[in-house]
């Protein structure tokens, strides 16, 4: 009665992977319980979500081919637009279909955008890229799209793209804290990206031991037309995740990554944590500490525990 935070389904975003080229689900070895879905049995996860009162999914998508300018992810029947239009027409308004709006998924050197001659990347050309996928994703049924390449003025040319395809009411999220994290290594397992020549994010990620740079970014981002902000990762940058709910007004987003989802499991698996007591507490810090919405690969198991 007298609890101050509540955890409740409708607080959950679940990340799925939808992969091309494949005819039953594939298990993520670094992601226990999770896998990269066939499209029907992504429209089975999002049946079971919907079932369990959880509003909102995101979308990766892993395609047959990569290329340099990871051209998949604004093909209108690249693996995500498909998958898009596929829930968009089993499911209705039934639930929130979001995308994640990235092409180092798409891309064979494994980087957010275009890279130069110098293996860098070039901020302002990857922009019309970002562009174009964010078009392709609302074309094919998305509600909302979620750039999280971190490149600068993303938001702003995202949000004119859309004004200018006639989709003023498709909303942003923007990865607006988005960190260079030791958190990722399952993700890029699970979307079969490594980066070339051993290269890095910390170019145009931000630099973990740093705070108010996040809170400018988080400004920027709302300047230039997101709807909302979030943080990535969640539990090492609770600290971040209550600055920005303290400082911002619109809905705010943490993202409780690939890599701490398999500390638990594995923490679980061997007996050393109680794993449902523990889901249950770690995403509730994340919602106390100021979280409206959390993306979390947890969000079906943790609403099952939820109603009982």
């Amino acid at each position: 009665m007298v609890a101050e935070t509540t955890l409740t389904p409708n607080d959950f975003i679940l990340p799925l992977f939808v992969r091309e080229g494949i005819d039953a689900p594939v298990p993520i070895e670094s992601l226990p319980g999770v896998s990269q879905h066939t499209l029907p049995s992504l429209s089975g996860e999002v049946a079971k979500a919907i079932d369990l009162g959880v509003p909102a999914v995101i979308l990766f998508g892993i395609p047959t081919t990569k290329d340099a300018e990871g051209s998949e992810s604004w093909n209108p029947d690249g693996i995500v637009q498909v998958a898009l239009r596929d829930l968009r027409d089993r499911f209705g308004d039934e639930i929130v279909l979001m995308a994640d709006l990235c092409v180092d998924e798409y891309t064979s050197h494994g980087h957010c955008g275009i890279v130069n001659d110098r293996g860098e990347v070039d901020n302002d050309a990857t922009l019309e890229l970002y562009q174009r996928a964010a078009v392709a994703q609302v074309t094919a049924g998305a509600d909302v799209v979620a750039p999280s390449g971190m490149m600068d003025g993303q938001v702003a040319a995202i949000r004119s793209s859309l004004d200018s395809a006639g989709f003023p009411e498709q909303a942003i999220l923007a990865y607006a804290a988005k960190y260079a994290s030791s958190m990722y290594g399952p993700f890029r397992d699970a979307v079969d990206v490594t980066i070339a020549d051993g290269g890095d994010r910390k170019g145009y990620q931000q630099d973990y031991r740093n705070a108010r740079e996040a809170l400018a970014e988080v400004h920027l981002d709302l300047d230039e037309g997101a709807d909302m902000v979030m943080v990535k990762p969640a539990l090492p940058y609770l600290d971040i995740l209550r600055q920005v709910r303290d400082t911002v007004d619109v809905p705010v987003a943490a993202y409780h990554v690939s890599g701490e989802y398999a500390m638990l499991k594995a923490a679980a698996a061997n007996g050393w944590l109680d794993g449902d007591a523990a889901t249950i507490e770690v995403l509730t810090s994340i919602k106390r500490a100021g979280a409206d919405m959390i993306l979390t690969y947890l969000a079906i198991e943790a609403s099952e525990l939820l109603a009982g």
